[in-house]
């Protein structure tokens, strides 16, 4: 037996979206730049991905911008809007962003920028009034994640929106766990750009979209073609969008009825796995991911059974899941997102995360529940 729970780091393209992909590769091979037919059917097929993708979060198919995927579109967020000040101004993120946001604000406090990194509580949730006293009269950017991918917690999005709103700074929240799990609504929610990934969709891999809000101006991070609205020059990877646009489309019509089943599943899984001595959920347990259930071994030993080594173990029973810890050179370091919200680096060590999706059963839980057991004990 087999059981993927992984689906934060990567979903299994669906088949919808692979016909999709075959098509435009046999079809609409053309250059969507190119003026005659061929060219045409590929920047025709573009433009239908292009509305697919705008429904998902109802926007204005002319908002979308097609990337490589959300890092793309995270660091054309950022630096987008760094690159229209010739000095130095003030953003502002929080402790526990994705290093798509996180490494990008590192790089521009070498050149010169001031970067606030509001704190968290030990769930993982910015107070709204943090951002508000963390404001400043040169302050350009907040880019706060919607849906952290380590700990499933969700932030209050349009709250620390309509305080940057109010401010007239601009607001980017990076989407990427949230979108086709959870409703986004960019015509209510106070955000200026908001990042989507298709892989984490049901999508292929190497296809991604920035939201841009209408009246909002970025330096593109690429000079080219001019491609994308000119904001992302390169010639389009129509395939690849297509099947984003595929996957987009289906994972709308499914919500209705995939939050709650995730929902419960999640509930299962955390429920079968309270009775486990030393096993600690992490983050917040009411405002969180549907699919999403993570943990921190706090007898865990550092070389022993880490995280790391659980994920190993568990890899063996046939059983997919991923550690909170990141790993550099092949030498586990403490999640930073962890060690934001306060707990010990023995136990940042010690995280694992189970994500669920399309294909998942109770008795796949009920099984990795036994298994998990089994290893612990």
């Amino acid at each position: 037996m087999q059981i993927y729970l992984d689906y934060s780091a990567t979903t299994p393209t669906r088949p919808e979206a692979i016909a999709a992909m075959q098509a435009a590769l046999t079809y609409q091979w053309g250059n969507p730049s190119s003026l005659h037919e061929w060219g045409q059917r590929a920047a025709t097929a573009i433009e239908q991905a292009r509305m697919q993708v705008a429904r998902l979060i109802n926007a204005p198919a002319e908002s979308i911008i097609f990337t490589s995927g959300g890092t793309e579109a995270d660091n054309l967020a950022i630096m987008g809007v760094a690159r229209r000040y010739a000095q130095p101004q003030h953003i502002i993120i929080s402790s526990v962003e994705h290093s798509a946001i996180a490494e990008p604000a590192r790089l521009l406090e070498q050149w010169g920028w001031q970067v606030s990194r509001l704190k968290v509580d030990s769930k993982g949730r910015v107070d709204p009034q943090d951002l508000q006293a963390a404001l400043q009269d040169n302050t350009v950017l907040v880019s706060v994640i919607y849906g952290q991918s380590e700990v499933g917690t969700l932030q209050p999005i349009a709250q620390l929106g309509k305080i940057a709103r109010q401010a007239g700074v601009l607001f980017h929240t990076d989407a990427v766990q949230v979108a086709g799990r959870l409703p986004i609504d960019v015509a209510a929610l106070p955000v200026d750009l908001l990042s989507i990934s298709s892989h984490k969709i049901y999508g292929p891999a190497g296809a991604g979209a920035l939201y841009v809000r209408t009246g909002v101006e970025l330096v593109p991070l690429l000079a080219g073609g001019g491609q994308e609205q000119r904001l992302r020059s390169g010639t389009q990877a129509v395939p690849a969008i297509v099947g984003f646009g595929v996957a987009a489309e289906l994972a709308a019509s499914e919500m209705e009825t995939e939050i709650p089943r995730l929902t419960k599943l999640r509930d299962r899984l955390f429920s079968l796995l309270a009775d486990i001595p030393g096993l600690q959920p992490t983050g917040d347990l009411v405002h969180r991911l549907p699919h999403h259930v993570s943990f921190c071994l706090q007898n865990g030993d550092k070389e022993k059974l880490n995280g790391r080594n659980l994920v190993r173990k568990l890899d063996r029973a046939g059983i997919g899941v991923s550690a909170g810890a990141a790993c550099n050179s092949g030498k586990p370091n403490p999640s930073p997102v962890l060690l934001a919200m306060g707990y010990s680096e023995k136990a940042a060590l010690a995280a694992v995360r189970m994500t669920l999706g399309k294909d998942t059963t109770p008795a796949d839980l009920d099984w990795v529940a036994i298994v998990l057991k089994q290893i612990l004990q």
